[in-house]
């Protein structure tokens, strides 16, 4: 069993603690810790490790082959970026309030995301779409670490995806910018310059996600075992499942409780850590 530690707070007294504690071997890289334990680790014990220190400590799964990915699917919004591109549209006509309420409830899994992204985007009719240019431009920012784990993906011949139950403006631009190779999102209904208040086609939900991952395993001739999968709200859970690691980025409760690894400290370098490169 293979524990990995990471983020700012870690230090060497408290790597070797824990691996004194298990009996494990400890080895520390540039940008993480890693234990060999001959033991196994419970949950229970797993989670009061958590509790205890403020740095980031996951199991990784018995069967994962870090030699063996091909492919990272990221979701966008509050992931691979720092806002929810919606709320931020909303502002420009000052309803993010009652946008911002219904995000976070889908993204907690209290809601059906179809419809509530559906009742989002209806409260953004006759908006001018130049307000998509300038959330990209002015409040779009990637979340930490981002462009260090691309590169260092992109190096090893790992494949990119993004997919998102936001928007392709903003998926389509972050292909551009940054190398990746694949994209799926939803397309905002626009008229004569302005948002019509509606999805265009189907709408990229959660099983619209799980499906792009397999559907790229098949494109790709990899095994889902060969993905790795990662977000922060519900309606990525089915995606994560389907992948062989799973990473909840600073996410929702219900996907850290189900995800296989979680990322509370670090920025998307972590993402590294967890593949030991």
């Amino acid at each position: 069993m293979n524990l990995v530690l990471q983020g700012s707070e870690l230090n060497a007294t408290d790597a070797q603690n824990i691996a004194n504690q298990f009996d494990g071997q400890l080895e520390s890289k540039t940008r993480y810790s890693s234990i060999t334990l001959h033991q196994s680790l419970s949950d229970e014990q797993l989670q009061i490790l958590r509790d205890t220190y403020t740095f980031d400590i996951n199991v990784l799964p018995q069967n994962f082959d870090v030699s063996a990915i091909k492919l990272l699917v990221t979701d966008m919004d509050s992931t691979l970026i720092n806002i929810e591109c919606v709320d931020e549209i909303a502002d420009f006509i000052n309803v993010k309030p009652q946008v911002a309420e219904i995000t976070e409830a889908a993204m907690r899994g209290e809601l059906d995301f179809e419809s509530s992204l559906r009742q989002r985007v209806a409260l953004l009719k006759g908006l001018d779409v130049s307000a998509l240019e300038q959330v990209y431009d002015q409040r779009l920012r990637l979340n930490p670490g981002a462009e260090l784990m691309l590169n260092h993906l992109q190096q090893r011949g790992i494949k990119t995806a993004l997919v998102s139950g936001g928007f392709t403006f903003f998926t389509e631009r972050l292909k551009q910018r940054l190398g990746l190779n694949y994209t799926m999102a939803n397309v905002l209904g626009e008229h004569n310059g302005r948002l019509t208040g509606e999805v265009v086609g189907d709408i990229c939900g959660a099983q619209a996600k799980a499906d792009f991952l397999l559907e790229h395993c098949k494109k790709l001739d990899i095994s889902p075992s060969q993905v790795v999968s990662m977000g922060d709200g519900a309606n990525d859970l089915l995606m994560m499942k389907e992948a062989g690691l799973s990473i909840a980025y600073h996410a929702k409760p219900k996907v850290q409780a189900q995800a296989m690894t979680t990322i509370n400290y670090c920025g998307l370098e972590g993402v590294l850590g967890l593949l030991q490169a």
